[in-house]
């Protein structure tokens, strides 16, 4: 196995980057979701969950700075009142650029019904650190796209829909990551502990540039796989991974699994 594609979200529900080399320290990869766009009518971070024109634009870095490219094609770079105007006039709300604390956890819009965009919206308490929704590194492999892919052929199973932090490429079939849980995983000098699946919602629907929505993809997984795709990891050893490196498994679970 190898990792295939590496990807970091510097602000959340924003399109990332595809890059050749990360850096994980133990609250995850450097520089992914450290920023997210806050609605300062609610308090609460926006997700492309309730806003899907989140999806629409991107994020990328200039060594430690934000730089956001809106649907348009204008740039904002880092946080301040000239970013905070450009995004509040797109969404049509005032909105602050803030980056996420270790010593405060972000709270987001979600549904009540993660499938039912009709549904009331709540608050979701993100874990501290990073603006995350359940752990900090997101594992995906290409058997399961293949896997999704087969049992909706219309659909188009882009990475970008999932949005994984690392697509490992894999020569097996099936979903083969649901299996790593408990099982210490080495890519690089790192090593990660697949701790649970990903259970997906509504935003894996969404449409974004050069994807159609396509509500048939979160029907299949849920109608096939209980809804989970991926799996989430902490990270166990920093350390440094690249777009090549081998990954390997352990073949028994740590004793606390």
């Amino acid at each position: 196995m190898k990792i295939l594609e590496l990807w970091r979200y510097p602000v959340k529900s924003l399109q990332g980057e595809a890059v050749d080399a990360v850096s994980l320290e133990d609250d995850g990869v450097v520089g992914d979701r450290r920023w997210g766009i806050r609605d300062e009518g609610t308090g609460l971070i926006l997700t492309a969950r309730r806003r899907p024109e989140l999806l629409f634009a991107s994020a990328s870095y200039d060594g430690d700075q934000p730089v956001i490219t809106l649907p348009d094609g204008r740039t904002a770079v880092g946080p301040g009142p000239g970013t905070d105007g450009a995004l509040s006039e797109w969404l049509g709300r005032p909105v602050t650029l803030v980056g996420s604390t270790s010593s405060e956890p972000g709270r987001a819009e979600f549904f009540a019904d993660p499938i039912d965009d009709s549904s009331e919206a709540i608050e979701w308490t993100m874990p501290s650190g990073r603006y995350v929704d359940a752990a900090p590194v997101l594992l995906l492999t290409t058997a399961s796209l293949d896997a999704g892919a087969g049992l909706h052929r219309d659909g188009i199973w882009d990475p970008r829909r999932f949005r994984p932090n690392m697509l490992i490429e894999v020569d097996a079939e099936g979903w083969v990551e649901d299996a790593w849980v408990g099982r210490p995983l080495q890519a690089g000098d790192a090593t990660l502990a697949p701790v649970e699946p990903c259970v997906r919602c509504t935003m894996v629907t969404r449409p974004q540039d050069g994807l159609d929505a396509d509500p048939g993809v979160f029907r299949t997984l849920a109608r096939h796989h209980r809804g989970h795709f991926g799996v989430w990891s902490r990270v166990t050893t920093p350390g440094t991974i690249s777009v090549g490196d081998q990954v390997s498994v352990a073949t028994t679970p740590t004793a606390d699994a």
